[in-house]
Order: C-alpha cells, then sequence, then structure tokens
C-alpha cells in the first residue's frame, strides 16, 4: 500500500506522544500536550472507547479527559488498572476505573496502593475532572456519548530521571509479572522499583547519554536497553550479562555509522516456550542518499542474531509488537506507518505520511478481549499516535489460507490431469 489517506479514528486538541491499550477493558489511552509552554495547549491523557462498526471500521467516544497540568506526559506503562506516565523527569503513577452510571449515580469500587520508600503522594485530580469541552469538541465526528465513566486518582510520583540541564524520562515499562516499575531517562541510567510498594531495587549507569528504549523477556530473566551510545545491552539485576552485536548479520556495515534505536520482545505464535527479540538499527548520520534502516531477528533465549533485513530509507521512530509474536509495526519520523510479518521481516502493509509529522508510538490492539471480539474480520489492528495530533487504526483483512493437504491434492490432480492429456495427444508417450 503506498501513499493514501487512512480516516482519523480521534483527534485531540494537543500533540499525542504515546498510546497503550488497557488489556483488561480494552480502553484506548492516549495523552500529551504542549507542556509548561504558555501558548494555550493544554496537557492531559485522553481514555477513548473503541468499538467495531461492521466488519472492519472503527469509531471511539472520549470517556474522560484527566489533565495533567503544565506537564506533557510523553511515555507511558498501563497494567492493572495502574497508569505510569513519564512527565518530564518524574514517573506519576495514577489509578484508573471504568465507572457505570446507574440512576444517576457512579458506580466503582474503591481500590488502593500501598506506597513505602521514597515515593512521594501526589493529590489526584482525576476524581475531580469532568469531560472537558474544550477537548471534547475538537475534530470527532465519530464521538457519541456514553453512559460510562472513567475515575482517576493520583498515587505518587516518582524521580525517574537525574540530569541536571533538562532531566526527561523517555521510557517506562512495568515488568511482564507487574513485580517492577522500570524507568529509563536523558541521564542513562535505568531505574528499578518493586512494585506496589515503589521501594527502590536498583539504580545504575546503563549507557553514556540517553536511553532509547529497554524491554524485558517473560519471567524478568533479561532486560535489554538500547541507548545513544550505540550499544545494545543484555542485563541480569544491575549486572551487565552481555552486549548485542547486529553487525555479524551484515559485517561490510561500518561500526558506529548506525545506532540502536529500539527493541521489543515478542511470542512466536503456537510455540508457548519460544521467544524473540526484535532491534530497529538507523543511521547515526543522515547522509544526502539516504541509507536504509534495519530490523534484526533475535534468539529470545541465546540472544544470538537470526535475521537482518532492511525497512526503508525513512528513520524509524518507534516499534511495536503484536501480543502474538506474530506483527511489528513500526512508525517513521515522516509520518509513515507499516506492518511486518515477524518471521521472515517481510512488509505487509505501508501507508507513506499517513500523518503529518513524526509517529510517535505504536500500540496493536488485543486478538481478544473478555470474548469481545475486536478485531472483526481483520487479521490485525494497530493504533498509531504523532504530533499532528492524530490518531489512527491500520487494520490488515484476514487472508486466506489452504491446508497443505489440500494444495498437495490440487497439486496431484494437475499432474494427473497433465500425463492424461500427453497421453491422449500423443498415444504413445508412456
Amino acid at each position: 500500500m503506498g501513499k493514501s489517506k487512512v480516516p482519523d479514528l480521534y483527534r485531540a486538541p494537543f500533540p499525542l506522544y504515546t498510546i497503550k491499550v488497557d488489556p483488561s477493558t480494552g480502553v484506548i489511552i492516549t495523552a500529551g500536550g504542549g507542556g509548561a509552554s504558555k501558548t494555550g495547549i493544554r496537557n492531559a491523557v485522553h481514555f477513548l472507547d473503541l468499538q467495531l462498526d461492521g466488519e472492519h471500521r472503527y469509531s471511539t467516544s472520549l470517556l474522560h479527559s484527566h489533565d495533567t497540568d503544565t506537564r506533557a506526559t510523553m511515555n507511558m506503562a498501563v497494567g492493572n488498572g495502574v497508569i505510569a506516565a513519564g512527565q518530564d523527569g518524574t514517573c506519576c503513577l495514577m489509578t484508573f476505573k471504568l465507572c457505570k452510571k446507574k440512576g444517576g449515580k457512579v458506580a466503582h469500587k474503591d481500590e488502593t496502593i500501598m506506597q513505602q520508600g521514597n515515593a512521594r503522594r501526589r493529590a489526584g485530580k482525576g476524581d475531580k475532572d469532568k469531560l472537558d469541552g474544550t477537548a471534547a469538541s475538537g475534530d470527532m465526528s465519530d464521538t457519541k456519548e456514553e453512559t460510562t465513566h472513567i475515575k482517576v486518582t493520583g498515587l505518587a510520583e516518582l524521580q525517574s530521571d537525574l540530569n541536571p540541564q533538562d532531566p526527561l524520562q523517555k521510557v517506562v515499562r512495568f515488568s511482564p509479572d507487574m513485580n517492577l516499575l522500570l524507568t529509563g531517562g536523558t541521564d542513562g541510567h535505568i531505574r528499578v522499583w518493586e512494585f506496589p510498594s515503589l521501594r527502590k531495587k536498583f539504580d545504575f549507569k546503563a549507557h553514556e547519554g540517553e536511553i532509547e528504549d529497554f524491554d524485558m523477556s517473560p519471567m524478568n530473566k533479561h532486560l535489554v536497553t538500547v541507548g545513544r551510545d550505540f550499544a545494545c545491552n543484555v542485563w541480569s539485576g544491575n549486572q551487565l550479562a552481555m552486549g548485542l552485536n547486529w553487525h555479524e548479520t551484515i559485517p561490510q556495515i561500518a561500526e558506529k555509522s548506525y545506532r540502536y534505536m529500539a527493541c521489543r520482545f515478542g511470542r512466536v505464535e503456537d510455540q508457548k516456550n519460544i521467544l524473540r527479540l526484535y532491534t530497529v538499527q538507523i543511521p547515526h548520520k543522515r547522509a544526502r542518499k539516504p541509507t536504509p534502516c534495519y530490523l534484526t531477528k533475535w534468539d529470545g533465549k541465546s540472544l544470538l542474531p537470526m535475521l537482518t533485513s532492511p525497512c526503508g530509507s525513512e528513520v524509524i521512530s518507534c516499534l511495536a509488537v503484536s501480543d502474538s509474536g506474530t506483527f511489528l509495526g513500526l512508525g517513521t519520523v515522516t509520518g509513515s506507518v507499516a506492518i511486518y510479518i515477524a518471521f521472515s521481516l517481510q512488509k505487509l502493509y505501508y501507508v507513506q505520511e499517513s500523518h503529518g509529522i513524526v509517529v510517535t508510538d505504536l500500540a496493536f490492539l488485543p486478538d481478544s478481549l473478555k470474548g469481545k471480539n475486536v478485531k472483526g474480520n481483520n487479521e490485525t489492528a494497530m493504533l498509531s499516535v504523532a504530533v499532528d495530533s492524530r490518531c489512527q487504526v491500520h487494520s490488515i483483512t484476514s487472508r486466506r489460507y489452504f491446508p497443505l493437504w489440500l494444495v498437495l491434492f490440487f497439486c496431484g490432480l494437475m499432474v494427473v490431469g497433465v500425463v492424461l492429456l500427453l497421453q491422449s495427444l500423443f498415444p504413445g508417450f508412456i
């Protein structure tokens, strides 16, 4: 698919930097803003309800807008009803819950999380926030009134980056078992807190310069970190286990001509105990003639490179992996969006400049949600957000597959038919 118009699923009244899908409720959470500048651009977290209209088309409704004062949320992790939001050099923790309006009242169950250690309590504004008229009056022709509401409660703030010049948290993750909260920022440190106690466990220098990305494997066995110092490191706790070298797959590429941009672990479909790691490499410096970016697939156990493939000359800005591990999503600084097959690293879907500017985050829809079909007849669907304030959905219609035995059967019939035809034309053929 080339350059074409993808309809906007949702448009916010501020730049969007991050998007997540809550795995338990299916609520879409997206956030951003204008920061501390006095431009009138607000900072907020928006909660969206996704609806499947028919077999392929999606629409959204704004459930709630949570104001974040003068700080824009640049990155986010979501799990078990908790949001960890990167705002400047802090990680802001808040809970959210769906509340059903019954008889004019909002019914909900209270939940609390114990806090210890170096966490500071922060009063939440979410329980006082109401749907902001300005936010709801944006370009949202598909938005419709809902009876479901969101209650947001502030929990704590953690100092996640100590850069003395311009502190900025760049990455945040919950561990797969939700027992750890991890952050990385411009000071090159990885900070790890036990969750939900928020007692600091590790604080170590992982890279010289900014942390670009990191991800943790299931069972918390490996933490893989990516920095601007050309390194991709594997950690066991706070101890360096090994460094990865994607150049082994393409030795003719000069060292330090590329740097790692992103990393993600992913499952292998129908193979429960098999794991893969995917990394993106982008040119360190842009030349007049653009050079390609690369995707690399690694064995999740040995962490040895398996396959490297070029993924276009547009600089990659973000990476996502579907829950099944079947698909990879890529966004670019020029606004393009692509979906690749994880097994072969082949491009399956591409829209050139789908957004008007850099794609900041991607999120695949879950395969299923408490029996609710969120994909329809699509094989997969992925959300993208960008600085142009737009949220889009990119779907791939289910491909038709034929069983191997059926293919072999028809091949056999064709061979028999050719033999019979030759026998009838040339009686002495056999």
